[in-house]
Formats: structure tokens, C-alpha cells, sequence
């Protein structure tokens, strides 16, 4: 089986596409699927360079990638609701107990799976579990956005923040989004009511009446903007814990977001898409030959939405 492996930590010149890699079997609660395409995400960067491994190491040889989109071929024991055949979308992340999406076939925890939105394809579908997934578990369960309220969310233009401006304009919120320069016509295109250049001196400076904050891209940015927040507003934060004494004395609430992708969650993000709430956003696809590249395309910046491995 081919699969994009790595035998240590390290930069973008530890990944490997072997041809060899021993195709997975589908154990208690997984099924197998037969992989059609992969997303990369910034923790996949993460896992390759050791920032995780602390908390969970690997086993190497490991398979990367979590995000991916295929079809059943294999039913393990103990699952229910999925059968051979049936074209999914998920998680498939080593780090999750999965065997790791970037390859030609992946074993995968079903409670991490959903039926793919039936509208799109593979590439579409495979960029969207961990971005699509973050957006709505921050603005619906976290922020608990309504209609009318104002929020701020840093990063318009990445993934997670490409899929954030289109759901908060769905639930009814006026948006206001920072990107750099070169990516506001993109994410004026995705519905941003203001859209601020956060290369721009003082761009920040006039900020006020904010209901809401979403942090998708760096830890400390949130700092220049808090006190935009309304007393009692919230922060949510995708990139670690924000700073609570500081929050509290701005009076308003902060939290950070541990995503968590499975079933339900997947469910309500394919309903999303079906009412064409949210539309999979993808830069540039690479064959799963080209992952090396992939990822550093990803890591130099200036990417749009998502970067999607085609695997078949």
C-alpha cells in the first residue's frame, strides 16, 4: 500500500511516500476505508515536527494526516450505521487511535466518520472535517452566535477561518475578519461584512462592540484586539489557552478550543453544506506522490482555505 510515512521527527524532509506500507485491517469499532482524498492541517505539521510528542508519541514507522474522504470497503466489529460501500468523511489521525488518512487505505474509528455531503466530491468533502468542524463547534456550542451579534475573527483567510465567516453570516452575525493583504478580495468573497488588513499599521485601532472573537491563527494576536470585546463577551481560541487574568480583567470570557470530530458533529457540518451554508474551500490538490511538497506549499503561507492530497 502506498502511504506518506515518516521514520522520525522533523522538518518536511523526513516525509516519505512509501510503496510498502502494510494496508491496515479494520479492528473492534473501525471500519476500513479505501482513501480518495486527504486534507493537510496545520497540527499534521505539528505531529511531523515532535510538538506533540509529550503528550502522544509516535510509534514510528507512522502514517500522517487526519482529514480524508472514501469509501467503505471493510465493516470491523461493533460498528453500526456504516456498511461496504457507503462514501464517507472524517478523521483518521494516528494521534486518534486511527492508522493515519495519507495513504491508500486507512483504518478508522466510525465515531469518527459521517456519510459524505452528497453534494460534493472528494477532494471538496476531504477538506472540510477538522476546519469545518472547529468553526461550528467554536460559533454554535462555545461563542453561542446569534443573529445580530458582532464578531471578530482573526484569520479569514485559513481554513478554519474561511469556514468561520460563511457560518457566522449563516447564523445571522455581522462579521468582521483580519487577513494579510493579498487575501481580502477572498475573504470579501466569502461574505466578510469588514475586512481588515492585519499588515496595515493601526488596522486594529478603531475595533469596538465586539459580541464575539474567534482566534485561528497565532497565540499572543488575540491580545491586540481583547478589549474590542464587549463586558461579557467571548473569546475562543484555536491556538492554545488565552490568557485568563487578562481576560477576567476585561471582564469577558476566554476559553480555548480542543477540537473534537465525530459523528454528530459531521452530521450537522454535511447539513450545512447541503444548505449551502459552507462551501469546501481548496487552494491547490497534489497527488499523495507530491506530499512532501504539499506540505511545504502549506508551511510557506499564503494558502486559502485547504491543500488536498488526491489519493484516487
Amino acid at each position: 500500500m502506498k502511504a506518506v510515512r515518516i521514520e522520525g521527527y522533523g522538518d518536511a524532509s523526513v516525509i516519505e511516500v512509501k510503496d510498502d506500507a502494510p494496508k491496515p485491517k479494520a479492528g473492534p469499532g473501525q471500519v476500513l476505508v479505501e482513501i480518495h482524498a486527504a486534507s493537510l492541517n496545520p497540527v499534521d505539521s505539528m505531529v511531523r515536527l515532535g510538538y506533540m510528542k509529550e503528550m502522544a508519541p509516535l510509534n514510528f514507522p507512522a502514517t500522517l494526516g487526519g482529514d480524508l474522504a472514501g469509501v467503505v470497503v471493510e465493516v470491523g466489529p461493533g460498528v453500526e450505521g456504516l456498511k461496504i460501500g457507503d462514501a464517507v468523511y472524517g478523521t483518521g489521525s494516528v494521534l486518534a487511535g486511527s492508522s493515519g488518512a495519507f495513504a491508500e487505505y486507512a483504518a478508522v474509528s466510525a465515531g469518527q466518520l459521517a456519510p459524505m455531503p452528497t453534494k460534493l466530491g472528494f477532494v471538496e468533502a476531504a477538506s472540510l472535517p477538522l476546519t469545518g468542524v472547529s468553526a461550528l463547534q467554536a460559533l454554535t456550542e462555545h461563542i453561542k452566535l446569534k443573529p445580530g451579534d458582532k464578531i471578530l475573527i482573526h484569520g479569514g483567510a485559513g481554513g478554519i477561518g474561511s469556514a468561520a465567516i460563511q457560518l457566522a453570516k449563516h447564523l445571522g452575525a455581522r462579521v468582521v475578519t483580519t487577513v494579510h493583504g493579498e487575501a481580502v478580495a477572498f475573504a470579501k468573497k466569502l461574505g466578510a461584512d469588514e475586512i481588515l488588513d492585519a499588515d496595515k499599521a493601526g488596522a486594529f485601532d478603531t475595533l469596538d462592540g465586539f459580541d464575539a472573537m474567534f482566534e485561528t491563527t497565532r497565540a499572543d494576536l488575540y491580545k491586540s484586539t481583547l478589549g474590542a470585546l464587549k463586558k461579557g463577551g467571548v473569546l475562543v481560541s484555536m491556538v492554545g489557552a488565552p490568557d485568563s487574568e487578562l481576560a477576567k480583567k476585561q471582564g469577558v470570557t476566554a476559553m480555548g478550543l480542543g477540537t473534537q470530530v465525530n459523528t454528530e458533529r459531521l452530521r450537522r457540518l454535511a447539513d450545512l453544506v447541503a444548505k449551502g451554508a459552507i462551501e469546501p474551500q481548496v487552494d491547490r490538490v497534489f497527488p499523495l506522490e507530491k506530499a512532501r511538497e504539499a506540505f511545504v506549499a502549506r508551511e510557506a503561507g499564503k494558502v486559502r482555505g485547504k491543500i488536498v492530497l488526491e489519493v484516487r
